[in-house]
């Protein structure tokens, strides 16, 4: 596989049209009793419609708290978040959220589970009922729509997490390390089953990661954080076809781009 030529954006790609996501001077400081705490210095980042891009950086650095600004369920110091062009300023519908945990509900089944955002939203359960069912499929968990999650695997729990944040349709999805439990074989496969949800749903995906290798197979973009107060070190494209496999994971150009994007933090022992 002949490697192709990796590119360093300087700065947040302006996107084509109106993007799903602009973040614009996005900062965060939390008030404490021992003083001002800053999460994010000045964020500036645009994210396609469909694009996949995956944030990465040293723990402590802002990712999730950057994750929860987009989602709405914060509040910024200064700047701002646009969903679709629209200001954030509460959880946006058109938003689904994955979680490091899966959050299953024990006593619902995994179909039941799976539905709550159309219960909450008082949404037609008839329609959402049947793409339930094509997520469940699309995800590898036909057969266990009537099983609990107690009886699921952690994969299996964590997929049926992700149809949830489908069920209703939202643009644009979420997800704070949401493989982050798992061990390493099983988020390998989760890996793959995500590729795949993102090419047939064509949802926007924000992904929020410590393993490099994950964000550069999953993402078209791969945005670098540095060290708390978090703030956007770099931003590389990821010049790699899809559908993409494991394999490709000791190809030239793959090595390469985690090579570039860890040295960000090799030296430092922050990441990995």
């Amino acid at each position: 596989m002949t490697a192709p030529k990796l590119r360093l954006v300087d700065e947040a790609r302006p996107a084509a049209g109106r993007p799903a996501i602009s973040i614009k001077a996005l900062t965060k400081t939390y008030r404490s009793a021992d003083g001002d705490v800053p999460s994010l210095t000045p964020i500036d980042l645009d994210i396609r419609d469909g694009e996949f891009v995956a944030v990465v950086g040293p723990s402590g650095c802002g990712k999730s708290t950057l994750l929860k600004l987009i989602a709405g369920l914060i509040q910024p110091t200064s700047g701002g978040v646009a969903v679709d062009g629209k200001p954030v300023v509460e959880p946006p519908d058109d938003v689904g959220i994955v979680f490091q945990s899966p959050v299953l509900l024990a006593w619902r089944s995994v179909l039941r589970n799976i539905m709550m955002p159309v219960e909450v939203r008082k949404l037609d359960r008839a329609s959402h009922l049947a793409r339930a069912e094509a997520l469940i499929k699309t995800a590898g968990l036909t057969g266990f729509e009537n099983k609990y999650p107690w009886q699921l695997s952690g994969g299996m729990q964590q997929r049926a997490a992700i149809c949830r944040a489908l069920v209703h349709d939202p643009k644009i999805v979420l997800m704070d390390e949401p493989f982050g439990a798992l061990d390493a074989l099983t988020r390998e496969r989760m890996n793959l089953q995500l590729q795949r949800i993102h090419h047939e749903t064509k949802k926007t995906i924000l992904l929020i990661t410590h393993s490099i290798p994950e964000s550069v197979f999953l993402a078209d973009r791969v945005v670098v954080m540095t060290d708390r107060p978090g703030a956007i070190a770099a931003i590389y494209d990821v010049p790699l076809p899809r559908p993409r496999t494991l394999d490709m994971m000791g190809a030239p150009a793959f090595t390469e781009l985690a090579r570039q994007v860890r040295s960000h933090f090799y030296a430092q022992g922050q990441i990995d």
